[in-house]
């Protein structure tokens, strides 16, 4: 008799495009542009869309602290039943010193409970190292070394271990307009 492998999922999910900070406006502080709200009500219909990225939840998110990615996070995610937790991170912000996708799994797999999918929403060029450290093989954009704002890549996990380096196969895609 055949054996099931069981999956949960990883999300990966670059914030929304932001506007461009104003005087006085530190980088932290940036908010989405009117692209980048549109790019979270494309996420947020798909993850309320149990055919597509809603599938793949419920999850527990990790969401950089600055603004343009919690903003993300609350247009695109809350509220849904795609979410069943929601912590934020100020260690995964590129602002400050330069993380690497090595860097935002650590920070991953210290909030995975194993028992959700996960979602994760920070920066480039973090999640496009994350994503090239993971995938088994790689989409065309990410191989070319671009990750889209507002993008989410799906990869599928094991079931029985936390989160960790290893080759997963990517299982869907949103690419927002």
């Amino acid at each position: 008799m055949g054996q099931t492998v069981r999956v949960r999922y990883l999300t990966v999910v670059r914030h929304a495009e932001s506007s461009p900070a104003v005087n006085g406006q530190s980088d932290f502080e940036r908010a989405l542009s009117a692209r980048g709200r549109a790019q979270c009500a494309q996420l947020r219909e798909s993850a309320a869309n149990p055919d597509e990225l809603g599938s793949f939840g419920p999850v527990t998110a990790l969401v950089s602290s600055a603004f343009r990615t919690v903003e993300t996070f609350t247009r695109a995610f809350e509220g849904l039943d795609f979410v069943a937790a929601m912590h934020t991170s100020d260690l995964i912000y590129n602002g400050k010193r330069d993380v690497t996708g090595e860097d935002l799994l650590i920070d991953l797999a210290a909030i995975d409970p194993v028992t959700t999918s996960l979602l994760v929403i920070g920066h480039n060029p973090t999640v496009l190292e994350l994503m090239s450290a993971l995938s088994l093989r790689a989409p065309g954009k990410i191989r070319r070394g671009h990750f889209p704002t507002g993008a989410a890549y799906v990869l599928a996990l094991p079931d029985d271990r936390p989160v960790g380096l290893g080759a997963y196969e990517v299982v869907a895609k949103l690419v927002p307009d």
